[in-house]
């Protein structure tokens, strides 16, 4: 795999310099933001049952159920595989993540293979698992591989923030955005991490884990 991982806060900065060179806008949303977080996780099982506890709930709500989980030692595919949805249900997960842990905890991934997948058969090889889409396995992709070009469009906070940075009449469809994503490659990734940076700092609450 020759994809440009992110691994330090020099590869983010190096990033975010090309993308303001190349759109404007960006260098102007980053005038009186803090410095842009690395935002690198572990890769593994845990991180892709937290990013499925994270679908559509709000960051808030994510941290309460997945600190529950954690407490209770349901973090890992054997203790998933064993407990019984009324107990993954009873630690905050709704009937259809608790389906979807189950069928994580099934899948078998191989997920040292993973960190050496191009980025768009890692996207095949999550999204066959139920309850595993797009978004989530973008945002696995971004963080837990630390892959420099994958954007999440489907993100109802990026789709905020791009109609705010770039004056749009309202929020980018996920096809759209993933079209306007496009001309921010090599450096799709990071684009995400200043537009979320963007909306914390004019909605003041986080829009990602």
């Amino acid at each position: 795999m020759t994809e440009r991982v992110i691994e330090t806060l020099d590869c983010v900065a190096e990033g975010a310099a090309w993308l303001c060179a190349h759109e404007p806008r960006f260098g102007v949303a980053m005038q009186g933001l803090p410095p842009l977080p690395l935002r690198r996780k572990p890769d593994g099982f845990a991180e892709l049952l937290s990013a499925i506890v994270s679908q559509q709930v709000s960051v808030a709500s994510a941290n309460a159920i997945w600190g529950r989980l954690q407490d209770a030692g349901m973090v890992t595919a054997d203790a998933v595989r064993q407990a019984s949805d009324e107990s993954l249900r009873a630690l905050g997960l709704s009937r259809q993540k608790a389906k979807y842990a189950k069928a994580l905890a099934g899948a078998g991934i191989d997920f040292e293979a993973l960190r050496d997948m191009p980025s768009d058969q890692v996207m095949k090889t999550l999204t066959a698992v139920s309850g595993i889409g797009a978004w989530t396995a973008e945002i696995y992709a971004m963080f837990s591989l630390g892959r420099a070009d994958v954007f999440a469009p489907g993100d109802l906070a990026l789709q905020e923030a791009a109609k705010l940075i770039f004056d749009l009449d309202e929020r980018p469809k996920e096809r759209a955005l993933r079209a306007m994503a496009q001309d921010w490659s090599p450096w799709q990734s990071v684009a995400a991490r200043i537009m979320w940076a963007y909306y914390k700092q004019n909605k003041q609450r986080e829009g990602i884990r």
